[in-house]
């Protein structure tokens, strides 16, 4: 995948994540075997995701690339993918989902979904407005929560909001199932439910990786699912850091996203999302 500078800048919000705790601590943890308790389910979700890099393998993601093949949902029709790429910043709460698709009836469909700390809009061009005269950027605030729930429960974002939640974040065991809880950072009412995987433990993922996220608020439910776990970054640049090969979001039941994983990029890639002028002052109105 070819890394493309996207110049961005972000909010963040302080999730401070499982480095943060372990370089407090000072030395290396390793949960015993079997452990249930949540600081060992916690470092093993991001263990097992390849998250936890050094010595003291701590969680050290900064941002990831991935593009993907499938399908989506436009006004209710299937929209067949031409493009599809995403570009993540976790600790400054950034996405830029960058898609292209043709419905049913041969009309290709264009968009740039962008997420930056408290503010959401669309663009025409990436990095639209940032330069005067440049694309046209459309503020989206009644989106942000659906894009912010979007990004908490990732294959990565899910296990970086259940340590940040802290005290918030509870683990549970319900039909030989690794079940943890925890708020969506930012969405207010938004409980995230992952089930985690419980396979043979020598296998890529097939324990303490997500399986499904389901993600309530109020009365809307937003499902991911998550499967087929391998290193999907460039042949000469994998670094054993997963990732789910196949990822559906339904909401309310609805399938939104039906994505195959083509390629991705988890050695840190700079990914910023500066906010335009206009979308600030849409947002200072509201």
């Amino acid at each position: 995948m070819k890394r493309i500078l996207i110049v961005i800048g972000a909010v963040a919000i302080g999730v401070a994540g499982i480095a943060a705790q372990q370089q407090q601590q000072g030395a290396r943890y390793t949960p015993a075997p079997g452990a249930k308790d949540k600081r060992a389910v916690l470092f093993n979700w991001a263990w097992y995701m390849g998250m936890l890099r050094g010595p003291q393998e701590i969680e050290a993601v900064v941002a990831l690339e991935q593009k993907a093949t499938g399908t989506m949902q436009i006004n209710g029709q299937t929209c067949t993918l031409s493009s599809y790429r995403v570009s993540t910043n976790y600790p400054n709460t950034g996405q830029r989902v960058q898609c292209a698709c043709r419905l049913p009836n041969g009309q290709e469909v264009k968009n740039i979904e962008v997420l930056s700390g408290t503010y959401a809009w669309d663009e025409d061009i990436a990095g639209a407005e940032l330069v005067p005269g440049k694309g046209k950027a459309t503020p989206k605030l009644d989106l942000l929560n659906e894009r912010l729930i979007r990004l908490w429960s990732s294959p990565q974002g899910a296990p970086k909001a259940a340590e940040a939640a802290g005290a918030n974040a509870k683990v549970t065991m319900e039909g030989g199932k690794t079940i943890v809880t925890y708020p969506i950072p930012g969405v207010a009412g938004a409980i995230a439910r992952a089930t985690l995987t419980s396979g043979a433990p020598d296998g890529i993922c097939t324990s303490y990786c997500a399986e499904r996220i389901e993600v309530r608020r109020g009365n809307a439910v937003t499902e991911f699912s998550y499967s087929n776990y391998e290193d999907y970054n460039d042949p000469e640049n994998r670094i054993d850091a997963f990732f789910p090969g196949r990822i559906t979001e339904k909401r309310d039941g609805v399938t939104m996203l039906d994505l195959t994983v083509e390629r991705t990029e988890t050695g840190n890639v700079y990914v910023v999302m500066p906010v335009p002028d206009s979308v600030r002052r849409a947002s200072a109105t509201r």
